[in-house]
């Protein structure tokens, strides 16, 4: 189904600046029904509850570390903070639904109940249920609800927002599907069926928000070219999430003459310019692991285009 609030595959191949002006105009990077707002790009900060992740696996593996390094995330300038309990890299193995929920619902509760405004980061409907149940406010699932029939329904009865991420398959055997003509225009029109389905699920329009999936199923060629043209993402009509944070494509870029990337904890200042670019180019929020450096830079960005907004409506009054 499309309406003019929704523009089909069509119809943003013709005017995607048109449909992302829409969008601004209509909606605003930093409403979302159920969340907070903000007048800038948000910064949601990373707590791995894992020993595997790719960038801090095992350093906030205990609850109790968890939860202090949260609060340390929002000291340092994070508006929400995203808790998950299972490594999604290239090539990890899935964690069982108990393990997950042992990881994961104690750290919710622990953050929500100081305040903060918390994000679960699962494919596992049990786990987004429960962990809404202990306060959190979002559920940021990179399958998009593809991996768990139950999820749409069990978000949708919850009245949650909902993170819909551009999602090819598991990840078990490496970079699966990642295979593209058109790279930009694949996962816009991918997205949009996505979110389609979502909504005929019963989640709201004003709590989607999207995710063009970087790392997942592309190579560093595609999530750089998905970041010249987030435009074309924007163009859905939903609030835009990149999570950029220390990724492949940046140690790629950033390779010494060896070809060797640097290690993923030492791309934070890359990641700090990719939050930048993408709140200049309108998202939503940045999901980043170091935030200090990267809440610097969307609030650089903002006051930018703060002071371009007011010199251009000086220009029009004279």
């Amino acid at each position: 189904m499309t309406t003019p609030d929704r523009p089909g595959p069509q119809r943003l191949r013709a005017a995607p600046w048109a449909y992302a002006e829409h969008m601004s105009n209509q909606s605003g990077r930093g409403r979302v029904a159920g969340l907070p707002e903000w007048d800038r790009c948000a910064v949601m900060g990373v707590v791995n509850v894992t020993p595997d992740s790719f960038s801090d696996g095992g350093r906030f593996f205990d609850t109790t570390a968890a939860v202090k390094h949260g609060l340390e995330l929002v000291t340092e300038g994070a508006d929400l903070v995203d808790v998950g309990g299972e490594s999604t890299r290239p090539g990890a193995t899935r964690v069982d639904e108990t393990e997950e929920l042992r990881r994961v619902i104690p750290v919710v509760r622990g953050l929500a109940s100081e305040g903060v405004t918390v994000s679960v980061d699962t494919m596992r409907a049990s786990v987004a249920e429960q962990a809404l149940a202990a306060g959190a406010a979002l559920v940021n699932d990179v399958s998009g609800g593809l991996a768990d029939p139950r999820m749409i329904p069990t978000v949708a009865d919850a009245g949650a927002p909902f993170v819909v991420m551009h999602w090819r398959g598991f990840l078990e055997g490496g970079n699966v599907k990642g295979v593209y003509t058109d790279v930009v225009t694949e996962v816009a029109d991918e997205l949009h069926a996505r979110v389609e389905a979502v909504l005929e699920g019963g989640i709201a329009p004003d709590r989607i928000i999207v995710d063009p999936g970087l790392g997942f199923s592309k190579d560093a060629e595609h999530d750089l070219a998905l970041l010249a043209g987030l435009d074309r993402v924007l163009a859905l009509g939903h609030p835009l999430l990149v999570a950029a944070s220390r990724k492949r494509f940046l140690g790629r870029v950033l390779a010494g003459p060896d070809g060797s990337p640097p290690p993923a904890r030492e791309r934070d200042a890359a990641t700090a310019a990719v939050s930048a670019l993408a709140a200049h180019a309108g998202a939503w929020a940045v999901r980043v692991h170091e935030v200090r450096a990267t809440a610097d830079a969307v609030r650089v960005s903002h006051a930018i285009e703060t002071a371009r907004t007011a010199h251009t409506g000086a220009e029009g009054t004279r």
